[in-house]
């Protein structure tokens, strides 16, 4: 394994040659960052056996180890290395992403890479330097979003570990979280964020509805489903502001007048998540969320991850709730252009503007 990671190392350094000297920091900061996070991975069992691990810890290795075998073995997702190991990061997350959008746009900047083609967002293992990216990129005039990811997958050509970034979670978030990286070493359409993002949201839902139904207790159903409306109503009201917004950028209106609609708009979506978190008798989970300085980068992040997914989760019901069918068809989808598999699917290409 360790020489095969050096020869990826080698070929990627290689790739990035052609780019200059800061692609080449890139990606070595990026095959250093998954080399160390592999070294410190040792398999589950092994944790278990070790007297020396911590009960609370060995207590969610055993559920993960759990959660793990149930998406082999019910949701028919690949049967590997993956999430068979633990890793301790000593850090609240695996990597930091930048996502970056121009001032009068919603469409996300994008950043192309070997294997996984295009992407909408540009991952750092050091967030000093994911927010010194997002400065350079703010002075060129972007509005952009730094944000912490506990999860990650390399398309099932390495072993992922669990991670202490997100093994700390309740049970049905790590089942989630599980469930949604395995799917994108089922279906992968280098290039096309937003149809990945969704295909996996689509499984790990999915997913975490037969976990919850078959080994969940009723608590932890409740919270699901709590979990479940807020998500639809926060998403629902960025998507509200995104489409105001990309009808206002689409408009011949001059710049100092686009930027103040813009602020109106921002400011009208945080009062309008105020009336929604007193309908959810003071839930403050999305506070952080509405603290930042938003921007056009904050929905296009959003979007990423739910513009497909009522046309994905329409197929699932197609072809009735049949897993290896759904898995089947979204592969299909893959082999399309991204043009034609949004035809396909019936959803939007991006924002006004670039």
């Amino acid at each position: 394994m360790k020489r095969l990671l050096l020869g990826v190392l080698s070929v990627l350094v290689l790739l990035s040659a052609v780019g200059g000297c800061s692609t080449i920091g890139y990606y070595y900061q990026a095959a250093r960052g998954h080399l160390t996070i592999v070294h410190a991975a040792r398999p589950v069992d092994a944790w278990l056996a070790d007297p020396k691990t911590p009960d609370p810890l060995r207590t969610r290795l055993e559920a993960a180890r759990d959660i793990r075998d149930f998406a082999v073995r019910d949701l028919g997702l690949p049967d590997n290395g993956s999430y068979r190991g633990y890793a301790e990061l000593g850090r609240p997350y695996a990597v930091w992403n930048v996502v970056a959008a121009a001032e009068f746009s919603t469409r996300p900047r994008e950043w192309c890479f070997p294997v996984a083609g295009c992407v909408t967002y540009k991952g750092w293992y050091d967030e000093r330097d994911a927010e010194r990216l997002a400065e350079e990129l703010r002075a060129d005039g972007f509005d952009t979003l730094v944000h912490g990811v506990p999860a990650y997958s390399t398309l099932g050509w390495f072993d992922d570990p669990l991670l202490s970034s997100f093994l700390r979670y309740p049970r049905a978030e790590v089942a989630r979280l599980v469930f949604h990286e395995l799917a994108h070493q089922v279906a992968y359409a280098p290039g096309d964020s937003a149809f990945n993002e969704a295909f996996a949201t689509a499984v790990e839902l999915e997913g975490v509805r037969r976990w919850l139904a078959r080994v969940g207790t009723p608590s932890e159903q409740a919270e699901f489903d709590a979990m479940t409306r807020r998500k639809r109503d926060f998403v629902a009201l960025v998507q509200r502001t995104r489409a105001r917004l990309d009808a206002l950028y689409a408009s011949p209106l001059p710049p100092d007048e686009m930027r103040l609609r813009k602020a109106e708009a921002f400011q009208a979506m945080r009062g309008d998540y105020a009336a929604l978190k007193a309908s959810w008798d003071g839930f403050a989970g999305y506070d952080r969320w509405f603290a930042q300085a938003l921007g056009n980068a904050h929905l296009a992040s959003i979007g990423t991850y739910e513009d497909a997914l009522p046309a994905l989760d329409a197929l699932l019901d197609r072809v009735g709730r049949d897993l290896p069918k759904f898995y089947a068809e979204a592969k299909r989808l893959t082999k399309l252009e991204s043009d034609a598999r949004r035809r396909a699917l019936g959803v939007r290409g991006g924002g006004a503007g670039e």
